[in-house]
């Protein structure tokens, strides 16, 4: 059968289902061949009894035009690296037509043709919750006018452009049903948005002026105006399409050492007919060895298992790079968790402003109306809870929010601009020393001085710090509670075997551990900076790195394969703070709700609908691919050699083979495609 793969693909998540009708005929036009085969064999049944020679001479030139079809998909497969096992198609082909077996020969054609349709709609059905993603693509945008203020009752008011012309600072408008094209942040006061493509969160949600926009999302039933914060190309739902792409045209590791096993299949194949024609002194007995054998099971059974899990997995909300990362999460001994944001929720609330002796006359509301606007600019996870509590203080003072200009942030350390013709700084202590006018200030928030405020945060409290003009203002407490389903979570990981989880983060011992009691953690480490979160895997790899290999592992390296880790770490966090920790795990696994730019190239799967269970739920999956790929293969390459076997002692006749083999196929393509199929993964206990 041969391995050529059609590019048709699926309709987005918005059109309808197709018609039973409809769907036949898309199989059929699959391969267009399958028509012409099936016509010519009710021409030649007529024509057999009658005019037997015509009939003769049409099975031939088919078997002719498919021989040379498969003679090119062999070298087109050897171009591209593959087995190029559609020999033995060849082979049959020539042996059938050899020993005059002429309807066993149309069978085989017929056979080819089929198997084609077959394969097309099997890669198409396991890559449907993938290319459903790709055709929501937006692909143009409304760009306003300089002139056009806010009018948009024309559209004369803008031009459509492609979205890869857009700059940053563009002021774009966004129709109503149309697709955010690029990421930005809205201008217009309020806006309806619905995130479904992006997270699967089916309610629409209500975002105001400011708000961070994720390209992808899909805009209500008002026209919004938004600013480009980002080009095309580094917006979130392109890094998205980046990483199905990507996916897609990745081959995991043992679809690569499944391609190899084909060669010596396919030698064992040519090996047995040889021999049963040899001491049968039968030519017939080569021919019906050979259109039983098929390599099939291997060269595509395999991938579409594993394109199958990685669509299974999008259908979750997951998106993996590639698919040796279906292949490594099978192997997770070792988890490391952020903690907030992550164990935690990410709406962590300001619980109360603790002023500074140095606050010059600031208020708690003056700290808020500073702080909020700078950190709209910020991706840190407590940023977002300032924020909320910036604008709700305006909406019930009715005072106008502020701007902040110039904003520039360090990652994982804080950020500052000027806001009301005020410099200010937010985040750790050790980073607003280097923003402080008075010397000796500084020297104390470099050494964090216990003095600077005089009571002590509780276990579940944290805190981020801000200076004002060079002096430090205040403390700005937020409270963090665990996520609902963290505990379960943690006891799924345990049920599948996960033998290690450990809890990395820059918060105080006392509040990680807090936290880490009520979900189940035992192995804490808190106060870490990003470059010692990468130390602590760095030793975790270390430690497993010696761990001999398994049998199916030393057959990959046999073969010449890349062996993949036999114990495997997974760092899981924001995918921003934690993206050097993300980038040295051997999957980092980066949660977002959609709405931030988690899906960096530090990450190798993204979590889109920010639900922490994502995490056993993709292992559980990893797993069962793997397991429904292995069943796939030992299902039809061990029925082949059975019956390969049969025939050589002459109980399967030519045509009943030919038939047995497509048979064989088919079953084994369509078990791998079951690893689509959503099986119980033991969630339901996990969460009690």
């Amino acid at each position: 059968m041969s391995q050529r793969i059609s590019s048709t693909q699926q309709s987005s998540k918005n059109a309808a289902e197709p018609s039973a009708w409809a769907a036949t005929l898309r199989f059929f036009s699959g391969s267009p061949m399958l028509v012409v085969s099936a016509a010519v064999g009710i021409l030649c049944g007529i024509l057999w009894p009658h005019a037997r020679l015509v009939a003769v001479w049409i099975f031939l030139a088919l078997s002719l035009y498919t021989l040379v079809d498969e003679i090119i998909s062999i070298v087109n497969d050897f171009r591209h690296g593959h087995a190029g096992a559609d020999i033995l198609a060849v082979v049959a082909i020539v042996a059938t037509a050899g020993v005059q077996a002429f309807w066993a020969l149309w069978i085989i054609d017929l056979m080819v043709f089929t198997g084609d349709a077959i394969e097309t709609f099997a890669q198409n059905r396991a890559k449907q919750n993938l290319t459903a993603l790709v055709d929501a693509a937006p692909d143009i945008a409304h760009v306003l006018n300089d002139d056009a203020g806010t009018a948009l009752a024309s559209g004369a008011a803008w031009s459509t452009v492609p979205v890869g012309q857009v700059k940053i600072g563009d002021r774009l408008v966004v129709k109503p049903g149309e697709t955010i094209p690029i990421d930005g942040v809205l201008l217009s006061d309020q806006a309806t948005i619905d995130l479904s493509m992006i997270n699967g969160e089916p309610v629409p949600v209500d975002v105001y002026a400011g708000t961070a926009l994720a390209s992808g999302a899909i805009n209500g039933s008002a026209a919004l105006t938004m600013r480009a914060t980002a080009l095309a190309n580094d917006s979130q739902y392109q890094k998205i399409l980046h990483l199905v792409r990507s996916a897609e045209e990745s081959r995991a590791t043992v679809v690569r050492a499944a391609d190899i096993l084909a060669v010596p299949f396919t030698v064992v194949s040519l090996a047995i007919a040889l021999v049963a024609w040899i001491v049968s002194k039968d030519p017939m007995r080569f021919a019906q060895v050979l259109v039983l054998a098929t390599p099939c099971p291997l060269l595509i059974a395999a991938p579409v298992a594993y394109m199958g899990g990685t669509g299974r997995l999008a259908k979750h909300g997951i998106i993996v790079k590639t698919q040796d990362v279906i292949e490594n999460l099978g192997n997770v001994t070792h988890i490391f968790f952020d903690k907030t944001g992550t164990l935690t929720y990410k709406r962590p609330a300001v619980e109360r402003i603790d002023l500074a002796a140095t606050a010059n006359g600031l208020t708690g509301d003056d700290v808020l109306r500073l702080a909020g606007p700078i950190e709209s600019y910020s991706v840190h996870i407590l940023a977002k809870g300032i924020v909320r509590a910036s604008r709700k203080l305006a909406h019930d003072t009715g005072v106008t929010t502020l701007t902040a200009d110039q904003p520039q942030e360090d990652a994982g350390q804080g950020i500052h601009g000027t806001v009301d013709g005020h410099d200010v700084a937010i985040g750790r202590l050790g980073y607003l020393a280097r923003f402080a006018s008075d010397p000796r200030q500084a020297q104390a928030l470099a050494a964090k001085s216990p003095g600077l405020f005089p009571t002590a945060l509780a276990a579940n409290e944290m805190a981020t710090y801000m200076a004002v003009d060079g002096a430090l203002a205040a403390r700005i407490v937020l409270k963090d509670f665990a996520r609902e389903n963290a505990a379960g979570t943690i006891a799924w990981l345990k049920r599948l075997g996960v033998e290690r989880l450990s809890m990395v983060t820059g918060d105080t011992l006392a509040s990680a551990q807090a936290i880490a009691s009520e979900v189940g953690i035992d192995d804490v480490r808190a106060a870490l900076l990003p470059e010692q979160k990468v130390e602590a895997v760095a030793e975790s790899k270390k430690e497993t790195a010696g761990r001999a290999p398994t049998a199916s592992q030393r057959i990959i390296d046999a073969l010449g394969g890349r062996r993949q880790p036999q114990s495997t770490t997974m760092m899981v966090g924001d995918g921003v703070n934690d993206a050097p920790t993300l980038a040295s795990a051997d999957i980092g696994v980066a949660m977002t709700d959609g709405s931030s730019t988690a899906a960096s190239e530090s990450a190798q799967a993204v979590i889109m609908n920010d639900d922490i269970s994502m995490v056993p739920m993709a292992i559980a999956v990893a797993r069962q691919t793997k397991s429904t790929m292995f069943q796939a293969c030992t299902l039809g390459i061990g029925l082949a050699v059975i019956l390969m076997a049969m025939a050589a002692f002459n109980l399967i006749p030519v045509v009943v083979g030919a038939l047995l083999q497509e048979a064989i196929d088919s079953c084994s393509i369509f078990w791998a495609l079951t690893a689509i199929i959503d099986k119980k993964t033991g969630e339901a206990t996990a969460q009690g």
